[in-house]
């Protein structure tokens, strides 16, 4: 068995509002720390009506402080919205609260429109800083704990996990450079899956953080009783993600009994492929397409995605997931 997490983006359903998803959020990580899920990690977005993890290390702290043992994370930090050393201070203190369960998981996406990230203080102007970020967020988190005479407290030998996470090679081709962990997005982008791994596990250099390469499978489960109902819940992310497509981003869609009578075929297509590393059914048939996928790209671990409108079925979802996982 290999280790199996959760990507939480605290979606906020039609119908409802930034509290319940916030609440579901906190109830669920409860939940998956007994269903023995390994990390809990918050993915970071701003500006969307559908997505509540914004204050990303916010909602990691409160997280924290509900959970005993089950690592917490972010999936990731957009890390061209913040400068290093506030990214180095915020984790380095959940750090000192929660030893031993922090993870910093760093996008090089800003994760919103141009106008938001010119809200957010930060602009793409002058170049690339990302690989150069992310080293200095090492040496802050390190025993001397400074970069060029500056010191994150707390923060400083905190040595907080980095990971990269990235939908193309650009990340699999730092992961490996750098030696770090990573993460590929292939709940949503899995068009370069198979050759970002081969990237990754071909390139990586051993290093004081990692010994060798350690590779995490992002994939969606629509779990249910039956097939039929686990087809229904998928809905909602196709047409969120259709919705997304259009430029217009939504709150979480309820589903629909025929999502082909709702898009159009090509739209339909494309939604489908965005969303090809996914298990759907009953218990079954969820427990057959993980192990699939499992064979096929030979992950280090599993981080599943659960975006399901109805509270109670996303539980149950990832439940069934767990219980297959872990073969039970």
């Amino acid at each position: 068995m290999i280790p199996y997490s959760i990507l939480d983006l605290a979606p906020i359903p039609e119908g409802g509002s930034e509290g319940d998803a916030l609440r579901n959020t906190l109830d669920l990580a409860v939940r998956a720390e007994g269903w023995g899920y390994h990390r809990y990690w918050l993915a970071e977005h701003h500006g969307m009506p559908g997505i509540a993890s914004s204050a990303t290390a916010v909602l990691i702290g409160q997280v924290a402080a509900r959970t005993s043992h089950m690592r917490i994370g972010s999936g990731g930090i957009m890390l061209p919205n913040h400068a290093p050393l506030i990214v180095a201070e915020q984790f380095g203190t959940l750090a000192t609260l929660y030893p031993g369960r922090i993870d910093l998981g760093l996008g090089r996406a800003p994760g919103t429109d141009a106008r938001t990230m010119r809200a957010l203080r930060r602009h793409m102007a002058g170049g690339d800083t990302f690989p150069q970020d992310v080293q200095d967020l090492l040496g802050y988190f390190s025993d001397r704990g400074q970069v060029d005479g500056v010191r994150a407290i707390p923060g400083r030998g905190t040595h907080v996990p980095v990971w990269l996470l990235g939908s193309s090679l650009y990340g699999a081709e730092l992961a490996a450079l750098l030696g770090l962990p990573y993460a590929f997005a292939s709940h949503f982008a899995p068009a370069a899956l198979e050759l970002a791994i081969e990237v990754y596990r071909g390139r990586f250099q051993p290093s004081d953080y990692l010994q060798a390469p350690y590779f995490m499978l992002a994939a969606n489960v629509f779990a249910g009783e039956s097939d039929a109902e686990g087809a229904y819940l998928m809905t909602s992310s196709q047409l969120a993600f259709a919705n997304l497509g259009r430029g217009r981003p939504s709150a979480l869609p309820r589903p629909v009994e025929d999502i082909a009578r709702v898009l159009a075929p090509a739209v339909l297509d494309n939604v489908n492929a965005a969303l090809a590393i996914s298990a759907s059914g009953g218990p079954d048939r969820v427990a057959r397409q993980l192990r699939s996928l499992i064979e096929r790209y030979r992950p280090d671990e599993v981080m599943l995605s659960s975006h399901i409108h109805d509270h109670a079925s996303r539980l149950r979802s990832l439940e069934i997931a767990a219980d297959a996982l872990a073969g039970r």
